[in-house]
């Protein structure tokens, strides 16, 4: 009776431990799907941005004075703009100290011209009269010769006159500085009473038309091509509101930055390439007198 209820007791104990032992070392842990799968990294690509300035789109021209024979130049005598004045081709800008002895200088040279001018119709008066006093035989013709003579000399007085004329009319037009184009006057390097040096008179710009230079490190440049989208800011709140553009072109050479930025000793030997930003219309017209302000640029990316 004991060995049957001892019988009952131990199979029931084999067949637990059996089940036991295959679930515990029978199945193969499952994998981890963390470790098997394939994990893909995507990579923002970040936009760009530096610094730069504004700048006109068109010529700067830096008008000089005048030099004279001996290699100086005249003072100012009246300057009759000032900086950030919009002017027109042909639009008298100042007027030199010279202005005054060329005036002088022309109308005694007008005068000798008019004594010049007297003499040629006496001579020729006189030339009519031999001729026809030679044709009756009263007058050897030797006389009429030197009549002849002294005609070809009044005449070439007259030339030299006459090119001296011509002369000073040119002196007395570069005796006032003249804008070469349309556009603002950017800079005044002499005021009246100076003489201009190699910096010249004054700076003129075309800004009809408004572009951003911009400096991106040398690191950045692969991720700027043409065509780009661009948004400017003021560096300093010069003014509202942001700035619309397109890079229209990007220098192949490498070089130290100009613009520095609030902390200039940080990156001044930095590596850039200068980037030329075409504004668009509404961009330009609203900052077409703000030549040279500090901006920050946005390359978004593509």
């Amino acid at each position: 009776m004991i060995k049957r209820k001892l019988k009952y007791f131990i199979y029931p104990s084999f067949a637990f431990l059996a089940l036991f032992l295959f679930f515990a070392f029978g199945r193969k842990p499952p994998e981890d799907k963390d470790l098997t799968n394939t994990v893909s990294v995507v990579r923002t690509i970040e936009a760009v941005a530096a610094l730069g300035y504004l700048s006109p789109s068109g010529e700067i021209r830096m008008l000089a004075a005048p030099t004279s024979g001996l290699g100086g130049t005249p003072r100012i005598q009246r300057l009759f703009i000032e900086e950030g004045v919009e002017v027109k081709k042909g639009q008298v800008l100042a007027v030199f100290d010279n202005k005054s002895r060329i005036l002088a200088d022309l109308e005694i040279s007008k005068a000798r011209l008019e004594i010049i001018e007297n003499n040629l119709r006496f001579q020729k008066r006189e030339i009519s009269r031999y001729e026809e006093s030679v044709s009756q035989g009263a007058s050897p013709q030797i006389l009429l010769d030197e009549k002849n003579d002294i005609l070809i000399q009044i005449l070439g007085k007259k030339k030299e006159i006459l090119a001296e004329i011509k002369g000073l009319e040119v002196e007395l037009f570069d005796s006032q500085l003249r804008s070469p184009i349309d556009g603002t006057i950017l800079k005044i390097n002499v005021r009246e009473g100076e003489r201009s040096g190699l910096e010249g008179v004054l700076e003129i710009g075309s800004n009809h038309k408004m572009e951003a230079l911009i400096e991106v490190y040398e690191s950045d440049i692969d991720r700027v091509s043409l065509g780009q989208k661009v948004s400017l800011i003021s560096e300093n709140g010069g003014f509202d509101g942001t700035l619309d553009g397109e890079v229209r072109q990007i220098s192949p050479q490498i070089r130290q930055r100009r613009v520095l930025a609030t902390d200039p000793t940080g990156d001044a030997d930095a590596r850039i390439v200068e980037v030329r930003i075409r504004l668009d219309s509404s961009s330009s017209i609203k900052v077409k007198s703000f030549t040279g302000m500090k901006v920050i640029a946005k390359f978004e990316p593509r």
